[in-house]
């Protein structure tokens, strides 16, 4: 499967921003992070964190979505083209992100998304053989349903409000001054959530897959539209797509800044995808103009190694915020913990930029393409059939 550099390059922004808004969950928890008011900020960190909340929470992990769903496509269009078995294909390497993603978020921490991404896999299977049309108009139809579903103000009881503030606390005790194995038990077995209805469980299990297979089926209509591959020849289509950034920008901070009310999860929805739309426009109006320069093809090195760099992220940050590490957990503050991030992926840039001079893919990428291929050197074995073809056209007299 030929590469598409702007992809990879997109790939790389988006473990960028997830790598930033996940700085919130690293230093406060995935549920503190929401309830900021438990933690001690100054005037410049609270502004701080509202940045994080409009610009970049909830719009970049969409971005890595497009790009599951785009990359999804590419590979099967690759696999096709070898005349493989192209679902067994697919059916490992879901297998494999799941189990990565379980591995991951116990015995490391607690905002895994590989998993996640793994089951989507399965899920998504139904929409390889659609059109690009069909998968644009599914996805807008679950776009416009899904964020309509967020109409209302959800009321927490005074025992979930109780139950909720008290895990919060125990777990900043814990994760600033817990052992590994302390902090690994309470991310396992500690729930802030009062959900006694198995059905409710079940409903929003169900629910899941279609709150976020917009952003992957629009991404696979990319795919299936070569969108992408002709940067200078797409551009007018990225400045429409760069007009969403401004409106997703408002939106969310409407949804944020304002009083909440019943249409704040609406806006908060639509914002956040929209807004992703337009980073990507914009990258895209910018990569054609300066895709040579060091910080594109900064980007495109970690873009080419994301699921190393993004289990490095959550190496690098428990270790620095938790009890077992430095233990700084909710002590150093938001626009700290920007800047703390800005230098991680600094690294991440300069790291896999060396790397890629001596390797073409990083450790994990290798055991992901050993498996999905089931071959030891990762490449895709040819089929029975077109080895067979090839031995008979290489035998036909001419």
């Amino acid at each position: 499967m030929e590469r598409v550099k702007l992809i990879d390059s997109l790939r790389g922004l988006s473990l960028f921003g997830i790598l930033l808004a996940n700085m919130l969950i690293f230093q406060y928890g995935i549920w503190g992070k929401d309830e900021i008011s438990y933690f001690s900020l100054s005037g410049m960190d609270t502004w701080a964190y509202k940045f994080i909340k409009i610009a970049v929470e909830g719009s970049f992990m969409p971005i890595f979505t497009f790009l599951f769903g785009y990359s999804l496509i590419k590979m099967v269009e690759s696999l096709r083209n070898k005349e493989v078995k192209v679902r067994w294909h697919l059916i490992r390497r879901f297998i494999l992100l799941i189990t990565l993603g379980i591995l991951h978020g116990t015995f490391l921490w607690e905002g895994d998304i590989l998993a996640f991404y793994g089951f989507m896999g399965f899920f998504l299977l139904m929409f390889i053989n659609r059109k690009k049309k069909t998968l644009i108009i599914w996805g807008v139809i679950l776009f416009l349903l899904t964020s309509a579903m967020g109409y209302g103000i959800l009321e927490e009881t005074k025992e979930e409000v109780e139950k909720l503030s008290s895990y919060i606390v125990k777990t900043n005790d814990i994760y600033k001054n817990g052992t590994y194995e302390e902090i690994k038990h309470h991310r396992n077995t500690e729930n802030p959530l009062v959900f006694e209805d198995k059905y409710f469980i079940f409903f929003i299990v169900i629910l899941a897959p279609f709150m976020t297979a917009p952003l992957f089926l629009f991404g696979m209509a990319a795919a299936k539209g070569n969108l992408f591959t002709r940067p200078r020849m797409e551009q007018k289509w990225y400045k429409v797509g760069a007009i969403l950034l401004p409106i997703g920008l408002a939106l969310k901070s409407g949804s944020i800044l304002l009083q909440e009310n019943a249409w704040s999860a609406i806006l908060l929805n639509l914002g956040a995808q929209l807004l992703s739309v337009g980073y990507i426009s914009l990258f895209a109006i910018l990569f054609t103009s300066f895709s040579n320069s060091i910080v594109f093809r900064s980007f495109e090195s970690v873009g080419k190694l994301s699921l190393t760099n993004y289990i490095s992220q959550s190496l690098i940050c428990t270790t620095i915020f938790y009890g077992y590490g430095l233990g700084v957990f909710g002590d150093i503050g938001m626009l700290n913990s920007i800047i703390l991030g800005l230098v991680i992926f600094a690294v991440q840039c300069l790291s896999s930029t060396l790397y890629l001079k001596k390797f073409r893919r990083g450790p994990l990428e290798i055991i992901m393409r050993i498996w999905t291929n089931f071959s030891w050197n990762g490449s895709v074995r040819k089929s029975r059939k077109l080895l067979k073809k090839r031995v008979e056209l290489e035998n036909t007299p001419v």
